[in-house]
């Protein structure tokens, strides 16, 4: 099989890094750079065990507009980005382009949308691909050819979700992921989900019905506090599911791009990050790093 896409969700791979790694490892300016240097260990040490054929990180809004006419309390509860990872978040793209990788995002639209459409288009093309995220919103992006390598915030290492893996944590098939946020919530991005109900009845409701629109539709056969819940929360509900559930958009695949070492370290260098700088100038290959 073909070496696949590598689509990196950016904006948690570098939170994850920021957070991780003290604000004393500083570069250029005394500025911290421990986000760039996280995100692009974590990417250096994925590339070497797949060998992706290009590596693509995705940005995006932190809270889409629409998603926000949808609901009010999305994405609200998060905290403004730090001064110190604002300026990273600013110069990583550069960094990236140096070591080959692109940068990718799409006017009004999330990461995620762009991570989901990204792979879904290198599907159609008949090739396979990556997701790396922390998000498990993007377990509805599983499926063949598609795999999303999961990490939770605190952790090193990623998981491989396929879609086996959804139904073994969810209860659900992927497809039916954006129906089971919509029930069961997601604190993360400050969706409620529907009162009194958790992930195994949420998972149950949709094994019986199919769908969340045809568990509404027939709540009168679920017991009376259930069915009340999916009554009286039906359009909140929707809105929900409109929320998870990913934009597919148009958008350019990028070319077969092997990670440039020797460039990487010329703009680590530039940048203050000696140490990683002399790492990529004394490898020949991903596997020496």
């Amino acid at each position: 099989m073909a070496a696949p896409l590598l689509a990196v969700d950016a904006p948690f791979l570098l939170y994850r890094s920021f957070f991780a790694l003290p604000e004393s490892i500083t570069g250029i300016d005394g500025r911290p750079v421990g986000a760039l240097l996280g995100a692009t260990n974590a990417i250096l040490r994925v590339a070497a065990e797949h060998e992706p054929r290009a590596v693509a990180f995705c940005f995006g809004a932190e809270a889409a507009d629409y998603r926000v006419a949808l609901y009010q309390r999305y994405h609200a509860d998060r905290p403004p980005v730090p001064d110190a990872l604002a300026w990273q978040f600013d110069v990583a793209p550069e960094l990236f382009a140096a070591f080959g990788w692109s940068s990718r995002s799409v006017d009004g639209l999330e990461a995620d949308d762009v991570l989901g459409s990204l792979a879904t288009a290198e599907t159609e093309a008949g090739n396979s691909a990556l997701i790396l995220t922390g998000d498990r919103d993007l377990y509805q992006c599983a499926a063949d050819g598609v795999t999303v390598l999961y990490s939770k915030m605190g952790t090193s290492g990623f998981e491989q979700i396929d879609p086996g893996e959804v139904v073994g944590r969810y209860g659900v098939t992927p497809e039916l992921v954006p129906d089971f946020i919509a029930l069961r919530g997601d604190p993360s991005d400050g969706l409620p989900g529907a009162p009194g109900i958790g992930a195994k009845t949420a998972a149950a409701l949709l094994e019986r019905h199919g769908s969340l629109e045809q568990a509404i539709a027939g709540a009168d056969a679920e017991r009376p506090r259930i069915a009340a819940v999916l009554r009286d929360h039906a359009d909140q509900l929707r809105a929900f599911k409109d929320i998870a559930t990913l934009r597919q958009v148009e958008v350019e695949l990028p070319s077969d791009q092997a990670t440039n070492l020797a460039g990487g370290a010329e703009a680590a260098r530039g940048l203050g990050m000696r140490r990683l700088a002399e790492r990529l100038e004394s490898a020949e290959t991903l596997r020496d790093l």
